[in-house]
């Protein structure tokens, strides 16, 4: 899978994982390594990154901005679809991967490199992620995915840091919070620590995009969202690009305490992992979406819709992004946001995220049908066959059983 390696573009974020293996590549294989970092919205998290890349042993290091496609192309789409993994996890580090992949992929062929790295674990996710997408993008590419390296001899994070130490590897990470954490526009995650004990309450320092609810405003704050064709396109009036509208959200929303979220969810490779999420422009979006859904989607389409967001989000978490079923998934879905254009109102609470208005040019909702007052286009009258032919089945049902 990786013999012969000459020249690795290797994934790097700077955090402990990738710190040292830029160090481990260059002993182990004796290779170039050339670093490449996504910028999808870590903000100060790529201060330094270039020097500390450079320092540590690599030729050279891209450093890629990639915030509006990450939103256009990856976020705005599975908002699309509503997407959200068990009920709960808006996919934050899911969509990043096959995107940073894909940008993998394609300096690999622009330096001619033969082989592409990532730090990620043999017990998560974010493996399958990127080695899906690097079969999907070029099947011939050489692969190192250290944690699965016969060389690989580190079994701890202890060991790790000491490594780190020794080479003088500055890592972000310390032995008393040893969190992971992963950032881009969408979210923030933090793994590890007292944190791998589901009954522990997340510590307040971990959190880093949103104020807990208690130390949030005591005044609401009012958001109005434009959306047109499923995609968000102006705040208060003002039109923004995607990553510019994410990152507006994330700042407001995250004031006002909302957006966390704290879950066991089932990784794909089988076993169940505790993650502390931070989403808070996400979390607005989703809602103010599914409002703007709610006047201009018609039921059955909606119900239809619906039934497919968990696939959709079972295939986007478990890295199928790149995949056939994926891609037919995707043109249904933007085909059921062809009239999902209007405003949704937002009160921004101390945690809360509430819907009070929604409208549209392309709204199904008649007051006119709706109202109980008095009205001339619906006769209820009507309604008296309508329930006796849904009920017949019921009624047939319980004159066998009363014969019984």
């Amino acid at each position: 899978m990786s013999k012969g390696a000459k020249k690795v573009v290797l994934a790097y974020s700077g955090g402990l994982d990738t710190s040292v293996i830029v160090r481990w590549l260059i002993e182990t294989y004796k290779c170039e390594v050339i670093c490449f970092a996504a910028d999808v919205g870590q903000k100060e998290e790529l201060t330094g990154l270039k020097e500390k890349a450079l320092k540590t042993g690599a030729s050279k290091i891209y450093i890629d901005d990639l915030r509006e496609e990450f939103a256009r192309d990856f976020v705005f789409p599975a908002l699309r679809a509503n997407a959200i993994y068990e009920g709960t996890y808006l996919l934050g580090t899911s969509l990043a991967r096959p995107l940073i992949a894909k940008r993998q992929i394609e300096i690999a062929k622009k330096e001619g490199a033969d082989t592409v790295s990532h730090g990620a674990t043999g017990k998560g996710n974010d493996q399958v992620r990127f080695e899906l997408t690097y079969y999907a993008l070029n099947p011939e590419i050489k692969i190192i995915a250290v944690w699965k390296d016969d060389n690989w001899k580190f079994k701890s994070r202890e060991e790790m840091f000491d490594y780190a130490e020794k080479y003088k590897i500055p890592v972000p990470l310390t032995k008393a919070k040893p969190y992971s954490s992963d950032r881009n526009l969408l979210h923030i995650s933090h793994e590890g620590g007292i944190l791998e004990d589901p009954w522990a309450e997340a510590p307040e320092d971990i959190f880093v995009l949103t104020k807990s609810p208690e130390a949030a405003p005591d005044k609401q704050t009012y958001m109005e969202i434009d959306f047109k064709k499923g995609n968000p396109v102006a705040v208060n009036g003002k039109k923004m690009s995607p990553a510019k509208l994410m990152d507006y959200i994330n700042t407001i929303a995250g004031a006002n305490g909302i957006g966390r979220v704290d879950m066991v969810e089932n990784r794909y490779v089988g076993m169940k992992s505790r993650g502390v999420y931070e989403t808070p422009g996400g979390t607005v979006l989703w809602a103010a979406h599914r409002a703007v859904e709610s006047i201009t989607m018609d039921r059955e389409v909606m119900f239809m819709r619906d039934s497919l967001t968990p696939k959709y989000s079972q295939l986007a978490y478990n890295g199928f992004w790149y995949s056939p079923e994926m891609k037919t998934l995707q043109t249904y879905i933007d085909a059921t946001q062809e009239n999902v254009t209007g405003t949704a109102r937002m009160k921004l609470y101390k945690g809360n995220c509430i819907v009070v208005g929604r409208k549209s040019p392309y709204s199904l909702y008649s007051e006119a049908f709706a109202t109980f007052e008095k009205d001339q286009v619906y006769n209820q009258k009507d309604a008296i066959g309508f329930i006796k032919l849904n009920g017949l089945r019921l009624i047939i049902q319980n004159m066998l059983k009363n014969k019984r």
